[in-house]
């Protein structure tokens, strides 16, 4: 079960092998979790996250289709909205902003499981998404920061800005296509 590619083992889960669930946990378990971790800063938080994503794998109607893009791709959307979702539930909860600086952006939890491939992978990543965000002004940064990593819906920014909902979707839409761009321009896309 090892060698089969990750479609292949969505494929499975949807007939309920548990085994391919266990193998797609071994893939990408720590990057879900480095991931939320990155988001909440909160290591009971980032495994509960986790989990409700492959909780979500397991039970979903949802179908990745590798025509749309890289199951990677997918998956992190969907770690994306589960920890959104936690992020909303907790600023609720709580009345306050969760602040992400740039340095707690770059900082990973530690990763020894991975294999050296890996880590290569994601660390030529990294720097491409890096070297793609220099081309980002500040303000599409911080868009980009207050919707991916602080939580906010597109309402709540476009009352943050004090700017019409259609101007704060037009500017995501827009820093999106700069940062598609400069990684199709490196092959990833």
């Amino acid at each position: 079960m090892l060698n089969l590619t990750d479609y292949e083992l969505m494929q499975l889960i949807r007939s309920g092998k548990h085994q391919a669930l266990s193998v797609l946990y071994d893939r990408y378990g720590a990057l879900i979790y480095s991931f939320a971790m990155k988001a909440v800063r909160d290591e009971a938080a980032a495994r509960d996250i986790a989990q409700a994503v492959f909780m979500r794998l397991w039970t979903t109607e949802a179908e990745y289709n590798p025509e749309k893009g890289r199951f990677t791709s997918w998956l992190l959307t969907l770690t994306r909205n589960i920890t959104t979702d936690h992020i909303r539930k907790q600023r609720r909860n709580a009345s306050g902003l969760i602040q992400i600086t740039e340095e707690r952006f770059n900082e990973l939890p530690d990763q020894t499981a991975l294999s050296p491939e890996e880590h290569a992978v994601r660390y030529s990543l990294r720097e491409e998404i890096q070297q793609a965000c220099m081309h980002l002004s500040h303000p599409q940064k911080t868009l980009l920061e207050h919707f991916y990593w602080q939580g906010y819906s597109l309402s709540e920014l476009a009352q943050l800005y004090d700017q019409p909902l259609g101007t704060v979707k037009n500017r995501l839409h827009q820093t999106l296509k700069i940062l598609r761009r400069h990684l199709a321009a490196k092959g990833d896309l």
